[in-house]
């Protein structure tokens, strides 16, 4: 199969580009090597393949890929926190606009599989259960709760406090950062090109990827990182709210397994169809960073209580689908990722903006 993998250099694109290639595929890896995301130079593991540096929003160039191509895997993407409000015109032109390019130009070389990245952030707040009323919808948090430590989400009809559950693929889609937002958007498109052009979309909707390759240094970066750079800084790692958060840690080679098994199994007949890629062990955020702490040999977590305005409490994945789908289960336990990660190498600190 000849796959066309946007994205290639990055985190999971490259160990994605990797394993196609372990596997007898042939990769045609593309990256736009942002400078948010990447150094002054392409990552030392990139050279495994001939990358062409080159944006999705660039039609003539994708224009000259597509020929000949198989499938497309669309890891591409702008990602993470950001900085504050004024990113918004940048994640909707690198995640909406590239995507909405790139489905334009599968749709002329004639190209009708992908495998897009998607994220669990377009669920916003995961799913919970009231004592007193199954599951409902809960309460947007209060700034006056958060500041007393009241983190915990409470029930729109009885106010009292909900309990988690795993987060199945039907789950409302509440996206809370712009982020989210142009992630949700991607599905949109990809959603509206397969109904038009009968493609099939699987739509792997990552849960909180940690492992080799992650960005350092960076605000784009996401937690994993962001702790182990504080420990190698001989800082404790600072643990927002009361580090009670629940999230699916997923490691990056389990990602990549996942990408493969879209890749290469059937492709969806109804559209598309999301699918969460998770370990299905769900984890702390403090129990994360405690682990990563005892790993590393460095200081204790600080618990630091308050939350940035897009944070949600608890996101946990139901992992059925991509079993019953893809036959995909998750081989990296949590004690092992972890400890293998405090050494794992990660991308050299990004270039960032003046």
């Amino acid at each position: 199969m000849r796959v066309l993998v946007t994205g290639a250099a990055g985190f999971i694109g490259s160990q994605v580009a990797d394993l196609l290639a372990d596997e007898g595929h042939e990769v045609v890896a593309l990256d736009a090597l942002l400078p948010q995301a990447h150094g002054a130079q392409p990552p030392e593991w990139a050279h495994r393949h001939e990358l062409i540096r080159g944006d999705v929003r660039d039609d003539d160039l994708l224009d000259r890929l597509l020929p000949g191509v198989d499938a497309v895997c669309h890891q591409a993407a702008m990602v993470g926190h950001g900085l504050d409000p004024s990113d918004a015109p940048a994640y909707a032109g690198h995640n909406d606009l590239g995507t909405a390019v790139l489905l334009a130009a599968m749709y002329r070389a004639g190209v009708t599989r992908l495998v897009l990245a998607s994220s669990m952030v377009v669920y916003g707040e995961g799913r919970y259960v009231c004592a007193a009323h199954g599951t409902v919808r809960p309460s947007p948090r209060r700034a006056e709760d958060l500041a007393a430590g009241r983190y915990e989400p409470t029930c729109a009809r009885c106010g009292e406090p909900l309990g988690w559950a795993f987060v199945p693929e039907d789950a409302p889609l509440e996206p809370q950062s712009t982020y989210a937002a142009s992630k949700l958007a991607q599905e949109h498109l990809a959603a509206a090109w397969a109904r038009q052009t009968g493609g099939g979309v699987w739509a792997l909707r990552y849960h909180n990827v940690y492992g080799p390759r992650m960005p350092r240094d960076t605000p784009y970066a996401g937690v994993a990182s962001i702790f182990r750079s504080a420990l190698a800084a001989g800082r404790p790692p600072r643990v927002l709210e009361d580090g009670r958060q629940h999230r699916d840690f997923v490691h990056v080679t389990d990602v990549a397994r996942a990408n493969l098994l879209a890749l290469t199994a059937p492709p969806p007949v109804v559209g598309l169809v999301p699918v969460n890629v998770c370990s299905g062990e769900p984890h702390t955020v403090g129990e994360l960073a405690r682990t990563l702490a005892d790993a590393m040999g460095g200081p204790s977590p600080l618990v630091v209580g308050g939350a940035r305005a897009a944070d949600v409490r608890h996101v946990v994945a139901d992992p059925r689908r991509a079993t019953e789908l893809l036959g995909y289960t998750a081989r990296m336990g949590f004690a092992e990722g972890v400890a293998g990660f405090a050494t794992d190498p990660l991308r050299e600190p990004a270039a960032l903006p003046a």
